[in-house]
C-alpha cells in the first residue's frame, strides 16, 4: 500500500513531524560532516551553517521547495589546498578567514547567476557550460580527490607512516558502505554513508583505534567557533569557477525534485529563488566558518520513499543541526572518528562523484568522435587530474579551478560542427 502523501505546505503534529526531520537529518549527516572532517573546517560550524543555510533556502523560496542544504563535496580539492591541514584537524583562524572570504564569494555569484536566470533565461549557462565541460570537471573533482582517498585510508593521520592495521579497517567501512547501498531498502539505502560510517567506527573502535578522550572530556554545552571572513584575489580566483559547475548540479537536483514531489518549482517559485536560496545560505556559511552548500540528493531520496514533501518538516531537520551545533560532544565524536574509516568511505564517494561526470557525457550523448569534443575532455582531464597550477601575478589558480577555466575558454574559442572524425582517429596515440 502506497503511503500517505504529505503535501508542501502541510504541517504535521510535532510528534509526528520530530521522527520523520531526524530522517533528514541522518540522510545528510554522513556527507555534511565529511567535508569539514576532510578539509580543516569545524564540525560544529558547518552543522549551525547547513540549518541556517536551509532554513534561509527555504524563507528566500517561499517555504514552496522542499530541500536541505549540506556541504558541497565539489570544493574539497580547493579548500583543502588553501587550509593546508591534515584530515581531521581543524586549520587555524587566520586560514579559514581566508577560505571563508572566498565562500562568501561563491555565494554572492549563486545570486548573480539566479538574477541574470531571472531575466534571460537559462540558455546562456547551456552555452557557457555544456556537458562536455561539466561532465569532464565533474570527472576531474573525483579523480583529483582519489589520491586523498587512498593517502588517508592506510596512513596515520595522512602522514607517510603506513599501517596495514588501518588499511584493514578502512575496508571495512568501504565494505560496510557498499554493502548498504546495494542490498539494503527503503530509508537505509538512502543512508549508505552514515552506516559506512558507524560501521567503521565500531570496527575501529574494537580495533582499538580511537580516541575517545576528547569525547569525555567535552563540555556539555557550547556556542560554536565562529570565524569571520577576510578576502583575497588569489581564494576568490580559486573558488570561483566551481561555482558554476555547483549550480549546474542545483538546477538537476530541482529537476528531480520536481519530478518527485509532482510540482513546478522551475516556474514557481522559480528557478531564480532557489538558486538564490542557495547564494544566501552558502554566503551566509562563509560569514561564520561553514562551507559551501548545496541541494543534497539524499534528501530527495527520502522524500521520494517517504511521500513527505512538508517544508516544516526540513525545517525541523534543519533546526536539529543547528541545536547540534552547540553540543560540544557531537563535534568532540566526529573527530574522533579516524581517517581510515573516513578514507574508506572517501573511496566510494569520490569514485561515484566521478561516475557522475562520466554518466553526465553518456546521458548528454557527447560524441567523442567529434574533435572538438575530445579535445575540451581531454585537455580538462589532464590539467585538472595532473595537478596543473599557474601563477598570474599574486594569484595561483589550482588544478580544479584552472581545469574549469580552460574548460570554458576552449568551449567558447573552438569552432563548432567543424570535425572531420578520421582525424580524430588519426590524431590519437596508439595505446
Amino acid at each position: 500500500m502506497r503511503p500517505r502523501t504529505v503535501d508542501v505546505n502541510e504541517r504535521l503534529p510535532l510528534l509526528q513531524t520530530l521522527p520523520l526531520s531526524l530522517q533528514h537529518l541522518f540522510a545528510m549527516f554522513g556527507a555534511t560532516v565529511l567535508v569539514p572532517f576532510l578539509v580543516g573546517l569545524d564540525t560544529s560550524v558547518t552543522l549551525f551553517s547547513s540549518g541556517v543555510g536551509t532554513l534561509l533556502y527555504i524563507a528566500v523560496t517561499k517555504g514552496k521547495i522542499p530541500a536541505y542544504l549540506g556541504s558541497s563535496f565539489a570544493f574539497i580539492a580547493a579548500l583543502s589546498g588553501i587550509l593546508a591541514v591534515k584530515p581531521g584537524q581543524v586549520a587555524p583562524d587566520e586560514r579559514i578567514a581566508l577560505a571563508m572570504g572566498g565562500c562568501v564569494v561563491v555565494g554572492l555569484i549563486y545570486i548573480a547567476v539566479a538574477a541574470a536566470i531571472a531575466k534571460f533565461g537559462t540558455g546562456w549557462i547551456d552555452t557557457l557550460l555544456p556537458p562536455v565541460v561539466i561532465g569532464s570537471v565533474v570527472m576531474v573533482i573525483g579523480l583529483g580527490l582519489a589520491g586523498v582517498a587512498v593517502k588517508v585510508m592506510a596512513m596515520e593521520g595522512g602522514t607517510g607512516t603506513y599501517h596495514p592495521e588501518f588499511f584493514r579497517v578502512a575496508l571495512a567501512a568501504l565494505a560496510i558502505a557498499i554493502a548498504a547501498a546495494v542490498f539494503l531498502k527503503g530509508f537505509l539505502g538512502v543512508i549508505p554513508v552514515l552506516i559506512g560510517i558507524v560501521g567503521g567506527y565500531l570496527v575501529a573502535l574494537a580495533a582499538g583505534q580511537v580516541n575517545l578522550s576528547g569525547v569525555l572530556s567535552a563540555r556539555p554545552f557550547a556556542v560554536p567557533h565562529f570565524v569571520l571572513p577576510t578576502f583575497d584575489w588569489g581564494v576568490i580566483l580559486t573558488l570561483a569557477p566551481i561555482s558554476l559547475v555547483v549550480i549546474t548540479e542545483h538546477i538537476g537536483h530541482l529537476i528531480v525534485t520536481k519530478n518527485v514531489v509532482g510540482r513546478d518549482f522551475v516556474k514557481d517559485p522559480g528557478l531564480h529563488r532557489s538558486l538564490a536560496g542557495d547564494g544566501v545560505a552558502t554566503a551566509v556559511a562563509g560569514l561564520v566558518g561553514g562551507p559551501p552548500n548545496t541541494t543534497y540528493g539524499e534528501n530527495i531520496g527520502v522524500m521520494a520513499i517517504t511521500r513527505v514533501f512538508s517544508v516544516w518538516v526540513i525545517g525541523g531537520a534543519a533546526v536539529l543541526a543547528i541545536v547540534m551545533s552547540f553540543l560540544p560532544t557531537v563535534g568532540a565524536l566526529i573527530r574522533s572518528i579516524p581517517t581510515q574509516v573516513m578514507g574508506g568511505i572517501c573511496i566510494l564517494l569520490f569514485g561515484i562523484i566521478a561516475s557522475a561526470g562520466i554518466r553526465m557525457l553518456v546521458e548528454a550523448g557527447i560524441d567523442f568522435s567529434q574533435k572538438r569534443n575530445l579535445i575540451i575532455a581531454s585537455v580538462v582531464l589532464v590539467v585538472g587530474i595532473g595537478g596543473a597550477r599557474i601563477h598570474l601575478g599574486p594569484v595561483e589558480l589550482g588544478e580544479m579551478s584552472l581545469a574549469t577555466y580552460v574548460g570554458i575558454i576552449l568551449n567558447l574559442i573552438l569552432p563548432k560542427g567543424a570535425d572531420v572524425a578520421s582525424a580524430a582517429v588519426s590524431a590519437a596515440p596508439d595505446v
